[in-house]
């Protein structure tokens, strides 16, 4: 390459017309294509500069798209901006966007729509299928085990015997987990 600079912004243009991309993401492409890394530096700091690549903004929009578009919960929004090369206080700061409330609603919805899928299966069954769905979008064991037993109270009030208790539907280890984050989220 004649010029690395000139390549380098080339390969940077053509990338962030396709897709928004994060300043790892971008340095780890102009890796690849043999550029070097103090071209690669003085291209990517000048994109920074002129607000070509922000990855607050990145993370922002991933957050918000990736939440409502799939309903991942923080856990799994933020393991996939630490894949892209997002720094941790970005990643925080656009997890930190999304509200409890925000969070919890949403994970209701998901499981709404899969009570359906469960029904007539034995209580316990579906409480595993509905907090390991929960648990895979990214959602912690608290909110899991909250909404999933609120959504199916409300499915079907009568279904959890009289006496049982959260260990013996949710597992031992999932009941404390989910006191330990009730504990964590109310102070006092």
């Amino acid at each position: 390459m004649a010029d690395p600079e000139s390549g380098a912004r080339i390969i940077c243009l053509r990338l962030l017309t396709a897709a928004p991309r994060t300043r790892a993401q971008l340095a780890d492409a102009l890796r690849r294509r043999g550029v070097p890394s103090e071209a690669a530096e003085t291209v990517l700091g000048r994109f920074a500069e002129v607000g070509l690549i922000d990855d607050a903004t990145f993370a922002a929009a991933w957050v918000e798209s990736r939440h409502y578009g799939r309903g991942l919960g923080r856990r799994a929004l933020a393991a996939e901006l630490g894949r892209r090369g997002i720094g941790r206080e970005d990643v925080e700061a656009a997890v930190d966007q999304l509200s409890p409330e925000t969070e919890r609603a949403t994970a209701l919805a998901l499981v709404e729509r899969r009570l359906a899928a469960t029904s007539g299966q034995p209580y316990p069954t579906r409480v595993r299928k509905l907090a390991g769905m929960l648990a895979r979008k990214g959602y912690s064991a608290g909110v899991a085990f909250s909404v999933v037993r609120e959504a199916l109270d409300r499915a079907q009030p009568d279904a959890n015997p009289a006496g049982a208790d959260d260990d013996e539907w949710f597992g031992h280890e999932f009941a404390e987990e989910a006191e330990q984050e009730s504990a964590e989220d109310c102070p006092g």
